[in-house]
């Protein structure tokens, strides 16, 4: 089911600034019989999101509403949620009134094979850089194209994911996750302060890292320091902590910090 701004619809105006701009941010939500996992922690990103690209807060009772009238008791599916600054006259100046436009959308839940939360993932490094742009790091925004660039680059590989680089030479994140490692019972994840996003399974671990008295250290980290790493793992809200088990040619192993991860990441909420 598809709501724009709270009517069953699959179109919008071709004024629209996301279209035209990708002028916008979005949420992709689990749902597990009819509960979207970590609403508040991603309704807070997205409220950050618009104050970061500086368009006015959304209206939140009603992305309530519209979650409540697409939402059911099904087992697990996607929620989306799109927040755009809405239709204006040609040119890229922000619009002196802006009427939001709201869009939310459910759909089926990835068909992710069951032993990759076991056996573990492989990862290639994609050529296509993330730019650097300390404005738009860490949120959530319509522009994507650095990440499709980058998805396409997996094509024939037989890889769930790849990594990218930012153009200083750092590793950030990959394609549609979060990227951390453990060395030496220390838990490392990239500096997302001047490019990628800050995914709410991300801060999820952060917590849980702390809880478990892990030493956490979040800074550049190259693609040599990567690969010297104990364990490595993937996160976002829809798969959760994904084991890497093979970096290009190099293989890890599914270590034993990584699956006590796994074990408590329902006890955050």
């Amino acid at each position: 089911m598809i709501l724009i701004n709270g009517k069953q619809s699959d179109t919008i105006n071709v004024h629209d600034r996301g279209l035209l701009y990708g002028d916008g941010v979005f949420e992709t939500i689990a749902v597990i019989n009819g509960v979207p996992q970590y609403f508040d922690r991603h309704l807070d990103r997205l409220l950050k999101g618009c104050q970061s690209l500086l368009m006015p807060e959304p209206d939140v009772s009603a992305i309530k509403k519209d979650i409540e009238s697409v939402c059911d008791k099904q087992d697990r599916y996607v929620l989306k949620i799109t927040i755009t600054r809405g239709t204006s006259e040609r040119g890229y100046s922000i619009p002196e009134h802006q009427n939001l436009t709201r869009i939310i959308e459910t759909s089926a839940f990835p068909d992710y094979p069951s032993d990759y939360a076991q056996d573990g993932v492989n990862v290639i490094q994609c050529n296509n850089r993330l730019g650097i742009n300390p404005a738009l790091a860490g949120i959530k925004h319509l522009n994507r194209l650095e990440q499709i660039l980058g998805r396409n680059e997996l094509k024939g590989t037989g890889c769930f994911e790849g990594l990218m680089i930012d153009t200083d030479g750092h590793v950030i994140e990959g394609t549609m996750t979060n990227l951390f490692s453990i060395k030496a019972g220390k838990l490392f994840t990239p500096d997302l302060s001047c490019c990628g996003v800050a995914g709410i399974m991300r801060d999820i671990v952060l917590k849980l890292a702390e809880m478990n008295s892990m030493e956490i250290q979040i800074g550049n980290i190259t693609m040599p320091q990567l690969l010297t790493s104990d364990e490595i793992f993937l996160t976002n809200s829809l798969i959760g902590i994904c084991p890497v088990r093979q970096i290009n040619e190099q293989k890890f192993i599914i270590g034993t910090m990584t699956k006590k991860l796994q074990e408590q990441i329902q006890s955050i909420n």
